[in-house]
């Protein structure tokens, strides 16, 4: 049974989220070790849908995912070679790093969502066309944003962080 097939969503890079979520917990529920039979059996069981679950929720891991039920994810972890590209990525890494405020890290999030909504459109195009040298180069590109995504909330909850320390010298 593949990923999809086991929370019930169609095999698509465009899922229902919130189904999904719904989908896991229902199974977790089912097959939470401490209400089984045979403890192993669920842990392994239990084990297998947050994996499922953590693939499906992403839109980088899952359109590998995808890729790999067509066994055309060879290569995922290969370089991107679009210069365009890396010259555009290491800009926004650089807008990260010079980031100051939180409302300059929303700004970069706004942009690299749109960056990550045209490369969903493209992934789809390829996918259908079965172009899979495009569709596994979309997903690297894909996976890049996702860790820049990542790191932007990394550096939110840092910021927020700093801004809610406080200081015993401060009055009160």
């Amino acid at each position: 049974m593949n990923h999809f097939e086991l929370f019930q969503l169609p095999e698509a890079l465009d899922i229902d989220l919130a189904i999904l979520k719904k989908q896991f917990l229902n199974l977790q529920q089912q097959y939470h070790p401490d209400k089984a039979i045979d403890k192993d059996q669920a842990l392994i069981k239990s084990s297998n849908i947050n994996q499922a679950y953590k693939v499906l929720s992403q839109v980088d891991s899952r359109a590998a995912y995808l890729l790999a039920l067509k066994k055309q994810d060879h290569h995922l972890d290969q370089s991107i070679s679009d210069f365009e590209f890396l010259q555009s990525a290491l800009e926004m890494r650089e807008q990260l790093d010079e980031a100051s405020s939180t409302t300059q890290l929303e700004t970069l999030k706004v942009e690299i969502q749109q960056w990550i909504d045209g490369l969903i459109r493209e992934f789809k195009i390829d996918y259908s066309e079965e172009d899979w040298a495009e569709a596994r180069d979309t997903v690297r590109k894909l996976r890049f944003f996702q860790r820049v995504v990542n790191d932007i909330e990394k550096a939110e909850d840092r910021m927020l962080d700093d801004n809610d320390s406080f200081n015993l010298d401060d009055d009160f």
